[in-house]
C-alpha cells in the first residue's frame, strides 16, 4: 500500500509530504509531479517520484495499485478545465481499484465561481464509486500573506469583502488533516469542512499589520467592479480578477465562515493564527 500525493511540489503538497514523512516510511509514499527535478529534495529521502500530468491522462496509467490511498490535490490551471483534469486522476484511480481517493475541495457554503471546479469534481468521484473523502478546504492564511508588497507600499488593504469573516487556517494546518485522512482509518466517504478555529474580517488583518509594522494600514472596501479594475491594473487576467472578487461577495455573505472544528479535530491541535502567518511573512 502507498500513500500518493498529487501535485506533490506545489504550495500545499509540499506541506503534506513532509508531514507523512514524520508519520510513515518514505518508501511507503510516492510524489506525482510534472517536473522530476522539483521533487529531487524528496527522492534523495527515499520518496517515489512519479511524473504525471493532470492534461496528459496516459501518463496516469499504471501509477496506482489496488490498496492505495491517493490524495488528489486539486489543480490550478484555471482556464485548462479542471474537472476533466481531476477525472484523469479519478479514472485512473477507479481502474486500479484504490482504497481512498481524498480531495482538496472548497467550502459546501461557497457559491463563488471558483467553487464551481470543485463542485463538479465531487460530483465526477461520487459518480465514480471509489472511496473518497471530500477535503472541503476553506481559505489560506498564505492567500493574504504572500501578497503583502502592494499592501505594505499603499499601507492598506483593499478588498470587496465588506465586513465579512474569513476561518482561514495555514498550509501546514490543511496539510495536517489531509495526513490524518492519509495515515487514519474509517474516513472512507466522509466528508469534511475544514476552516481556522478563530475567523477574522479584513479589518481586523489590517489592525493587526499595523500592530506588527508600526504603521497605519487601512481597509479599504471597495464594489467587486472597482475590485476587478484594480486587480486587471496591476495585470492580473480579467478572468481571475473576476474570480477573486466573486470570492470577496461570497466573503462578505459570510460563505468562508466555517466553523464546524473539523480541521482542528483532524490535525490533533489548534489551528494557527493568523497573526503568526503574518510575522512570518514580514520576516521572510
Amino acid at each position: 500500500m502507498s500513500i500518493i500525493v498529487t501535485g506533490a511540489t506545489g504550495n500545499l503538497g509540499r506541506h503534506v509530504v513532509e508531514q507523512l514523512l514524520e508519520k510513515v516510511p518514505a518508501e511507503q509514499i510516492t510524489a506525482v509531479v510534472r517536473d522530476a527535478q522539483k521533487a529531487a529534495g524528496f527522492a534523495e529521502r527515499g520518496v517515489k517520484v512519479a511524473t504525471a500530468d493532470y492534461n496528459t491522462p496516459a501518463s496516469f496509467d499504471g501509477l496506482f495499485s489496488a490498496g492505495d490511498k491517493v490524495l488528489l490535490i486539486s489543480g490550478n490551471e484555471f482556464d485548462k478545465g479542471r474537472v476533466q483534469q481531476h477525472k484523469v486522476v479519478i479514472d485512473a484511480a477507479k481502474a486500479a481499484g484504490v482504497a481512498l481517493l481524498a480531495y482538496t475541495s472548497a467550502p459546501g457554503s461557497l457559491t463563488a465561481a471558483l467553487a464551481d471546479d470543485h463542485r463538479g469534481t465531487e460530483e465526477a468521484l461520487l459518480d465514480s464509486g471509489v472511496p473518497y473523502a471530500l477535503l472541503r478546504n476553506g481559505w489560506y492564511h498564505e492567500n493574504y500573506t504572500e501578497n503583502l508588497a502592494p499592501v505594505l507600499e499603499h499601507n492598506a488593504v483593499v478588498a470587496a469583502a465588506g465586513e465579512g469573516r474569513i476561518s482561514s487556517a495555514s498550509r501546514a494546518d490543511y496539510a495536517a488533516a489531509a495526513v490524518a485522512v492519509l495515515t487514519g482509518e474509517g474516513h472512507e466517504n466522509k466528508t469534511y469542512e475544514l476552516g481556522g478555529d478563530t475567523a477574522w474580517s479584513l479589518a481586523e488583518y489590517a489592525a493587526e499589520l499595523s500592530r506588527q509594522t508600526g504603521e497605519e494600514i487601512t481597509y479599504n472596501s471597495v464594489s467587486p467592479e472597482a475590485l476587478v479594475g484594480i486587480l486587471t491594473g496591476a495585470g492580473m487576467p480579467e478572468q481571475f480578477a473576476r474570480i477573486m472578487a466573486g470570492v470577496d461577495v461570497s466573503i462578505e455573505k459570510g460563505e468562508l465562515v466555517v466553523s464546524t472544528g473539523d480541521l482542528s479535530r483532524l490535525a490533533g491541535r489548534p489551528t494557527s493564527p493568523l497573526s503568526e502567518a503574518i510575522a512570518a511573512a514580514l520576516k521572510g
